[in-house]
């Protein structure tokens, strides 16, 4: 049976789809890439926008959600921190 993800990592998750996209994406994008039900997204697409992570913006009329720099910064410290725990075999 699969692992099922903390909610660090299903932000993580998302945070990192967004930025394989080329930094914006449109909702559905990360509805499937980010293995959500549309409820679940919608609390972290929210959680994320009132942390400064991500922005909504439009695009020839379509929504899409893009990082911010914040965004940016979480995704490298948190690959740092891998970094440094595989380091020390954690």
């Amino acid at each position: 049976m699969a692992k099922r993800r903390n909610r660090f990592e299903i932000i993580l998750d998302i945070l990192n789809l967004i930025q394989r996209k080329g930094g914006k994406v449109k909702p559905t994008h990360i509805l499937y890439g980010g293995n959500l039900s549309y409820n679940r997204l919608k609390g972290y697409i929210e959680e994320l926008e009132k942390k400064d992570m991500i922005k909504e913006i439009e695009f020839k009329g379509k929504k899409f959600y893009e990082l911010t720099e914040k965004g940016i910064s979480f995704i490298n410290e948190t690959k740092r921190i891998k970094e440094i725990t595989d380091a020390f075999g954690l």
